[in-house]
């Protein structure tokens, strides 16, 4: 659906598209009659069922971390880009999932099934959860990157930014590729990602790598890592 015209923007046919959902500021131009509206993503504002502290915290943080989206409909093409960061398109298949830090996501079809989730222990299973999402943010608070991912799955594409160019990191070796929380773009197929810390007496003492927290992947699929621990 979206096609590249340089290694920072792209283009796509809205109509042909279904409709496109576009993080806010990053529509550069139109051409045809397309209309914008105001697009949420379901679980990131802020409603938890209406629990206790923990739900209302949990849900805080997701709206934190949600980035503002606009909805194009109509019939034009349009072309998107975001401050001058690198861009690549993902193709979405059916059963595969695309888990994206919310900063990082440029752009994607409307008709893909979207969703906010922990990113310490995504697609783990045993450690979901309100606890899971609690930890996960804990996590995020420590390592500088987002609290919560985005989640995309469905048939459709979806367009991802980096700082300084794009590397793709096949996941399904017996052991897992681990990643630079800071450097993690997103994670496309059956992939699970679980946050660890691997702090030692040293990094206490200022004298480690720096490198105290890790996001190990495993499964099967693809992990996009940008070249860079810039943050967007």
């Amino acid at each position: 659906m979206f096609e590249k015209v340089n290694s920072k923007v792209v283009k796509v046919d809205v109509a042909q598209a279904g409709g496109v959902v576009g993080r806010t500021g990053a529509m550069l131009f139109y051409t045809g009659q397309v209309q914008f509206s105001p697009h949420q993503i379901p679980g990131a504002g802020g409603g938890m069922g209406g629990g206790g502290g923990l739900m209302r915290m949990a849900g805080a943080m997701m709206a934190g971390e949600h980035e503002r989206t606009m909805l194009a409909r109509g019939n034009g093409s349009v072309h998107y880009g975001f401050a001058g960061l690198e861009v690549h398109v993902v193709q979405m298949q059916p059963g595969a999932v695309l888990r994206v830090e919310a900063s990082r996501l440029l752009a994607n079809t409307a008709g893909l099934q979207a969703s906010v989730v922990s990113v310490a222990s995504s697609g783990g299973g045993g450690g979901g959860g309100l606890m899971g999402a609690l930890r996960g943010a804990a996590a995020g608070v420590a390592t500088g990157q987002g609290m919560f991912t985005t989640q995309l799955s469905g048939q459709g594409s979806a367009v991802l930014l980096a700082h300084g160019g794009f590397l793709e990191l096949p996941v399904g070796g017996p052991n897992p590729v681990v990643v630079d929380p800071q450097a993690f773009v997103a994670a496309y197929g059956n992939v699970q990602t679980e946050l660890k810390a691997a702090m030692s007496w040293r990094d206490a003492v200022g004298r480690g790598s720096g490198e105290a927290m890790q996001l190990h992947c495993h499964g099967q699929g693809v992990v996009y890592v940008q070249a860079s621990e810039e943050k967007l």
